[in-house]
């Protein structure tokens, strides 16, 4: 993507070509940055001032381009800009997916038990550690690592186990990976998840691995394609619900709130709605209490969705009733409360909006530093709160890595 398709074009323009073919959306480029989509939106489109050098440096890092030229069309003061990695354990996770090992030690037969074992223990760390990239980014390459040998030496059975393993750890690593890697390595991850569950053959497997490749397409915005591929999942799934274990049942609930936010996310409201309703059912069928390990789908992941789900189609008054305290997971609260403060934001409730982000914040800061979302809302508060708003919208956004 060098300058000769640039010619003539505006710094605006050439930000929303290089944004498009990075398949980035505007709010996740906006909150890297510290600012809103529409703010990005008004830049792209030349109809405010170009921004100055620093914030130009800032989008040239959040869409990996390593020469500024690109962007601005003038050699006469080049910045190289290296790549950095948005978290420390990133390049751990990135040499583990990315090598390609073609000799393995065959002497010392892997034991599928104790790395499925260990494997269901990240995930538990995630859902819990107050920081969750830290902690299992510290463990998770060697599960990958030991999946990966076990799945090519391992005979018939315990291979299609090693291999279920795996989609499950490339399915974390997703989540230890979303907004602070580059999205060639998400898309890397996304495709060596499906391919070791289409390897695993087991239905659980196929839909873990469309659930975490939905993630990737909705996050890139291909919501159409992540709705169909998560229903038709489901529908893999509905044979073994009455016969099968409460995993497939969970799974099949947790397909059904990805697809209940994707729809939402394309304005399908009559299809969210039902999604959400079928999702919601799901739990009674289950014990009291039961808490899928990976997608932590259970009665209060059932309840809670609707956060997502009314905040994307614009009816924020039906989230203020979600009991989100009682999510058993660390990272997905702090999320719901940052869905929450879209919530407030949407109606322009400054004072409200800035007390939830805090409120998100405080449950887990680490995921709340990483998501554009967080950022691009304290960054507002920050320009457009009031002298009400600012001053503690400045400390917030310092906790968050901006510059306030």
């Amino acid at each position: 993507m060098r300058h000769g398709c640039f010619a003539g074009k505006t710094i605006g323009e050439r930000l929303q070509i290089i944004r498009e073919r990075t398949g980035k959306s505007r709010t996740v480029v906006a909150g890297l940055v510290g600012r809103s989509s529409d703010w990005l939106k008004q830049v792209e489109k030349g109809k405010i001032q170009t921004p100055r050098l620093p914030t130009l440096v800032k989008l040239a890092e959040a869409l990996g381009v390593h020469d500024l030229a690109e962007i601005t069309g003038s050699t006469a003061m080049p910045i190289d800009l290296s790549r950095r990695a948005g978290h420390p354990a990133v390049e751990a996770l990135r040499e583990a997916i990315e090598e390609m090992p073609l000799a393995v030690n065959d002497r010392q037969q892997p034991n599928v038990d104790a790395l499925k074992h260990a494997s269901a223990n990240a995930w538990h760390l995630w859902h819990n550690s107050p920081t969750p990239r830290s902690s299992v980014g510290a463990l998770l390459p060697a599960i990958i690592r030991d999946a990966r040998r076990a799945a090519r030496i391992l005979d018939v059975e315990p291979r299609r186990s090693a291999y279920a393993t795996l989609t499950s750890a490339y399915g974390l690593a997703h989540q230890v990976l979303a907004w602070v890697s580059d999205t060639p390595l998400l898309w890397l991850v996304a495709d060596r998840a499906m391919n070791a569950a289409e390897h695993a053959g087991d239905p659980e497997s196929l839909a873990l691995g469309a659930w975490v490749l939905g993630n990737v397409w909705r996050a890139s915005e291909r919501e159409e394609d992540a709705y169909q591929l998560v229903t038709e999942a489901g529908t893999l799934l509905e044979p073994y619900l009455n016969n099968g274990d409460d995993t497939t049942r969970a799974l099949w609930g947790a397909l059904h709130l990805h697809g209940a936010i994707t729809a939402a996310r394309l304005g399908r409201e009559g299809d969210a709605l039902f999604a959400l309703d079928q999702a919601d059912k799901m739990p009674r069928k289950m014990p009291s209490g039961y808490v899928h390990s990976s997608t932590v789908f259970g009665a209060a992941n059932a309840d809670t969705t609707g956060v997502n789900v009314y905040t994307d189609l614009r009816k924020s008054a039906h989230t203020l009733d979600a009991d989100i305290d009682a999510l058993p997971s660390v990272h997905r609260r702090s999320r719901l409360w940052l869905d929450m403060a879209r919530s407030y934001h949407q109606r322009k409730d400054r004072v409200a909006t800035l007390q939830i982000l805090q409120r998100a914040t405080d449950t887990c800061e680490e995921s709340m530093r990483h998501h554009p979302m967080a950022r691009g809302i304290a960054g507002e508060l920050v320009s457009n709160g009031g002298r009400n708003v600012q001053r503690d919208a400045r400390v917030l956004a310092k906790r968050l890595g901006l510059t306030a």
